[in-house]
């Protein structure tokens, strides 16, 4: 596969890597490595446009002040709509799956204009803040094994008609909206509140991404033993009774 090339984009890193969500763009980087596809990652912080030529970008989670400043910037600057007009896949996580709705809550207390990318809308949430292991099942449409990730949040994601939920739970809030729905997506656009990071839980997340940017079927199988052990532990902490 090397005369396909991929080219990564590290959003607002400065702003949106609270959690250790750059481990999701350090293993989309290192698994098209191992099938030799040649990978130009960029890293693009928040006083830095947003390229609208990247095959893939990731968006980690933050803080509200945080958020609400990537927030008001990527509107600024509309790189990554733009990007994303142009076929570009977007993953993103927490706070940035929030950003890329309609509207969340910010710091302020105030709704906060999101980019309008996923049909969603994000409120603060008035009981427990969700923070646990969870364990759901992703769509059957996306062909992936179960999704394991950490939650850390109090936002309650509802979906519009043109989402679709990313997952439903076994274990956990997810969206926090009482009917297992965790994260969502469109064609191309996917978010979630999955920490952990969620693709060194879930590598063939990373792998769906890269076969989507590439436009192929199918990738060469690679060592999974490492990613398999990590799935193993944090499914079985998952499930274990509170």
């Amino acid at each position: 596969m090397s005369e396909s090339s991929l080219r990564l984009v590290w959003v607002y890193p400065d702003l949106l890597s609270t959690y250790g969500d750059q481990g999701n763009a350090l293993v989309v980087e290192r698994r098209a490595k191992q099938r030799r596809v040649p990978v130009t990652r960029t890293d693009v912080r928040s006083d830095q446009p947003v390229p609208t030529s990247g095959d893939i970008y990731l968006i980690g989670g933050g803080e509200d002040r945080p958020q609400r400043l990537a927030a008001e910037r990527l509107r600024r600057d509309g790189g990554l709509a733009r990007a994303v007009g142009n076929g570009a896949i977007v993953f993103s996580v927490c706070a940035g799956y929030q950003i890329l709705g309609h509207e969340f809550v910010n710091d302020l207390g105030q709704p906060e204009p999101g980019l309008g990318l996923l049909d969603v809308v994000s409120v603060r949430g008035e009981g427990e803040r969700c923070v646990g292991d969870v364990l759901a099942d992703i769509d059957p449409r996306l062909g992936l094994p179960p999704l394991t990730g950490f939650e850390n949040h109090q936002g309650i994601t509802h979906l519009g008609p043109s989402a679709r939920p990313f997952a439903t739970t076994r274990y956990g809030n997810g969206n926090g909206t009482g009917d297992g729905t965790e994260g969502a997506y469109n064609d191309t656009v996917f978010g979630t509140y999955m920490h952990g990071p969620v693709m060194a839980r879930n590598p063939l997340i990373a792998d769906m991404l890269i076969k989507l940017a590439l436009d192929v079927k199918a990738l060469p199988p690679v060592d999974d033993q490492w990613y398999e052990a990590l799935r193993t532990e944090r499914i079985a902490a998952a499930s274990q009774p509170a």
